[in-house]
């Protein structure tokens, strides 16, 4: 299905398609729609008291329109109590009304963007209803054959018909980034395993250069020579290639140092030798949720033309059982020197980010670091699907990235770290093993990776919950919401851009 449109126009009623109006609890509809309404000798006013509705929030009433008057129907969207929607509820209606909209199978709909309450929506509110609109308008159908009738039928374009269109035009310019970002994310994670390898995923991440990001892949004979081993010895069971891919986006001062982030790409995750059951493994196509987000992100803050330097660096591997897998018990040297005791190869993930932490680290010097990764189903456990899980060694970037959850809804959960966690991973062959068993299976695995960061500010998401297997909400009916990219790019945008 093809992705709605959005467009700004100014406040004024459609002839023709849907409409859609705005309505408090109170009843009352804004002007605009009063006008409309009295044209039609008070349909609306009479609809809302035979239904009963209520209009509370993101409730909605489906009106056929009349014969005489050209539009197809009118949908009105409760508001409840207007006095309490903050930016993410805004966003939230404009998925509701995209849902209602395609439920209808409309192609042409204006929604009168105002309140009876006399209040103004602002152009930030306006184009964070587009934001809710084209997301909750994404789908991945790609794979599935079309038929005749389906090929013909025409995508939704929205128009919000606002009091100040030039301004909300202007805000929508960053929200569309943004969205268009977060529908990277969900294609590259729906995409299946035989065709998005290592190689495939690493030309995704190229074609960012043509949004100004600059692209640098590293090829097996690179990382061999250079020592990335504990990253090598995931891939050496595959017959895919390993990638790591840098990609930076240069929007702020020369000498200003980045901002980085690393994600784990795993394209495929059987387990190794240390195999997953058969049941569920297909969802492990998807086990390159934190590279998604990583590449979702440099599109949005590039697509926007983000005022900071940044850096996402993504390691790509699969993780398949063949003869030349690596063997729980085999010991390998990281690219920080570091030597690790494989206890199961199905806790590789760590085993990728570890060399490109250490990487970044040296290499780029950043200001800050923050990985995302689909760790452990251990953070299933603790947080569900409803929150990623976020470990931090410093206190200010944590809450800065809690803060900027609360606001787009994509929320986290500061989970612990402490040095009594190490002893679980400490190995009686190596400098640590890459497992410390089922118990606090999170923060070991967090633990782990802090051995790579240094003193540098990091942080690490572990988003197994959020990045595959999203539940249904007014924003996403698919099988991935994109978790990640809104939150991270809220996080550049309030601390980090100048």
């Amino acid at each position: 299905m093809s992705q709605p449109s959005v467009s700004f126009a100014k406040l004024a009623a459609p002839d023709t398609g849907t409409l859609v109006v705005l309505i408090a609890e109170d009843l009352a509809l804004p002007p605009t729609a009063a006008a409309f309404d009295a044209k039609l000798g008070g349909l609306l006013a009479r609809a809302v008291e035979k239904a009963a509705f209520k209009a509370k929030g993101f409730a909605a009433l489906d009106i056929v329109a009349p014969a005489g008057c050209d539009l197809d129907r009118v949908i009105l969207v409760g508001l409840g109590e207007t006095a309490k929607l903050v930016e993410k509820d805004w966003v939230r209606l404009g998925g509701v009304v995209a849902g209602k909209l395609l439920d209808a199978k409309a192609t042409a709909a204006t929604l009168l963007v105002e309140r009876a309450d006399g209040t103004a929506v602002t152009a930030d509110q306006a184009a964070d209803i587009g934001l809710g609109a084209r997301l909750r308008g994404w789908s991945f159908d790609h794979y599935k054959s079309k038929k005749k009738d389906e090929d013909e039928k025409k995508p939704l374009k929205l128009t919000l018909a606002v009091e100040n269109s030039a301004v909300a035009k202007k805000a929508w310019g960053a929200r569309e980034a943004i969205a268009d970002g977060s529908d990277l994310t969900r294609d590259l994670i729906c995409e299946p395993a035989n065709v998005l390898g290592t190689e495939e995923f690493a030309k995704k991440c190229q074609k960012l250069e043509k949004l100004g990001v600059e692209v640098e892949i590293l090829g097996e004979k690179e990382l061999k020579k250079a020592g990335w081993n504990a990253l090598l010895g995931v891939a050496q069971g595959s017959k895919r290639p390993p990638r790591v891919v840098i990609m930076r986006w240069n929007g702020g001062e020369k000498d200003e140092a980045p901002i980085a982030f690393v994600g784990k790409g795993v394209v495929f995750d059987s387990g190794g030798i240390s195999i997953k059951p058969a049941a569920g493994m297909e969802d492990m196509k998807g086990d390159m949720g934190g590279a998604a987000v990583v590449t979702g992100l440099m599109h949005a803050l590039a697509a926007r033309k983000a005022k900071v330097n940044v850096v996402g660096a993504i390691g790509l591997v699969e993780n398949m059982p063949d003869a030349g897998a690596q063997r729980p018990g085999d010991i390998v040297t990281s690219l920080s020197g570091q030597t690790i005791e494989i206890i199961n190869t199905d806790a590789e993930g760590r085993l990728v980010l570890c060399d490109v932490l250490w990487h970044v680290k040296e290499e780029i010097k950043p200001a800050f670091i923050v990985d995302l990764a689909t760790l452990t189903g251990a953070i299933l456990v603790a947080l569900g699907k409803l929150n990623g899980g976020l470990f931090a060694n410093d206190d200010t970037l944590a809450n800065r990235i809690t803060a900027a959850g609360l606001a787009t809804g994509e929320t986290v959960w500061r989970m612990p770290l402490s040095p009594d966690y190490d002893k679980l991973i400490d190995s009686t062959w190596a400098d640590m093993k890459n497992t410390g068993g089922r118990d606090a299976g999170s923060i070991t695995a967090a633990q782990f990776l802090k051995r790579f960061v240094g003193d540098v500010p990091w942080a690490h998401l572990d988003i197994a919950g959020t990045a595959m297997g999203s539940p249904a909400t007014e924003l996403n009916k698919g099988w991935t919401s994109g978790w990640g990219v809104r939150l991270l790019d809220r996080l550049v945008a309030d601390h980090y851009e100048k």
